[in-house]
């Protein structure tokens, strides 16, 4: 079992300053394990109820009965299948001394769920847990093996840590079919599993790429609303992202419209049929994969917030992988699958344009960070793993 240390420390911090945490993420990313390693490190009284066990749905016919006697740390798993807890729940937050602590665990975002954002607004934390990051799996700074496993197979722990890549591949093919065929369902989310199975496998071929909802819909004999609504439910799932355009008023015939992407790289590899890393090179899609692999770990390293995460492009050409803006500071990340970058145009057009600090050239290897130019520096993709990397 992996500890995921930084996680635990975050989701403690949070239950000390909310009486409702939410621990959110997708569908068998380790959120259940996680907070019961919360649960055995926690000082006090534990109460978990799974809400998919028939035998705790029947503990719950009358919940508050049951939970406002409850004191200590109470865990709410899979509370997307209980809307109705909400409003309860905003009441047992409320009492004086707060008695109780809700760690609640969700697979959908909360547009998804509504209900926690409006019922228990000013009372709850959100705390987005995805796919194991590198610096919980590196612990040799050189191991490339590690690095390319994680890029092939994807984070979610089952398929990353898997005894062999039949059972990865295997693993990821039933979680495709189960999410379509029982995930949705169980949202109220009634749309043809075969009918959102392609425009995810079509929206795996546009990974990295600009949205253009009119031409997806064109492919799919629908309309440019439908495909947006099913990119939502997507992302409101944890299974796509979009990444927003930063429009830095130049003048100039910026992109505007956000990027896409697969959330994890081992189900984007999945929906492509690529089972094995000579395959996975030799695809059209293989530059786009390494990017947004990269770009999650940048993410999670940093913190950066969605308002705070951007791309920048322009239609002659220039354009910045990832925009960090944070604390009035600018940072850019370049992704390049190579061992030895080099110093393009565009991207002295960017650190001109969008005023960067620094701009970080992200490569393939392990490594000290070495300079390419003033302000633009090759950051091998191990190093992310190094506790002494900030930007």
């Amino acid at each position: 079992m992996i500890l995921r240390q930084t996680h635990l420390a975050q989701l403690a911090d949070k239950l000390t300053d909310f009486p409702v945490v939410a621990l959110l993420g997708p569908r068998q990313v380790g959120k259940t394990t996680l907070a019961r390693q919360l649960s055995a490190e926690w000082q006090g009284t534990v109460k978990h109820f799974d809400l998919e066990d028939p035998d705790d749905q029947a503990r719950l016919v009358d919940p508050a009965f049951v939970l406002r006697p409850l004191t200590g740390l109470v865990v709410l798993d899979e509370i997307q299948l209980r809307p109705d807890l909400f409003p309860l729940l905003r009441v047992l937050a409320d009492r004086e001394g707060t008695p109780a602590r809700f760690l609640i665990l969700g697979s959908a975002a909360p547009e998804l769920m509504r209900h926690t954002s409006e019922t228990l607004a000013g009372r709850v934390a959100f705390h987005e847990l995805d796919g194991l990051a590198l610096d919980e799996l590196i612990t040799d700074p050189a191991d490339l093996a590690v690095l390319d496993e994680r890029w092939l197979r994807g984070g979610f722990p089952r398929s990353l840590l898997a005894g062999s890549s039949k059972g990865s591949k295997e693993w990821r093919e039933a979680f495709i079919r189960t999410y379509l065929e029982r995930d949705l369902p169980q949202l109220g989310i009634n749309l043809s599993a075969v009918t959102m199975r392609r425009f995810w496998t079509m929206l795996a071929h546009y990974h990295g790429q600009t949205w253009n909802g009119s031409e997806l819909g064109r492919a799919l004999g629908v309309s440019d609303k439908t495909v947006a609504r099913w990119l939502d439910i997507l992302e409101g799932t944890y299974m796509a992202f979009r990444l927003l355009p930063w429009h830095a008023n130049v003048g100039k015939r910026e992109v505007k419209a956000p990027k896409v992407y697969v959330a994890d790289s081992g189900i984007l590899h999945t929906l492509l049929g690529l089972h094995g890393m000579d395959a996975l090179l030799a695809h059209p899609k293989c530059g786009a994969s390494w990017e947004w692999l990269m770009i999650r770990e940048v993410l999670r390293r940093t913190g950066a917030r969605r308002d705070e995460a951007y791309f920048w492009g322009v239609h002659t050409g220039a354009e910045l992988d990832l925009l960090i803006r944070q604390n009035g500071r600018n940072f850019g990340f370049e992704f390049k699958l190579t061992r030895s970058p080099k110093v393009t145009p565009s991207m002295r057009s960017a650190i001109e344009v969008l005023k960067l600090e620094k701009l970080y050239v992200v490569c393939h290897g392990a490594g000290e960070p070495w300079p390419l130019a003033e302000g633009i520096i090759a950051l091998p993709a191990l190093f992310l793993a190094s506790p002494s990397w900030t930007p």
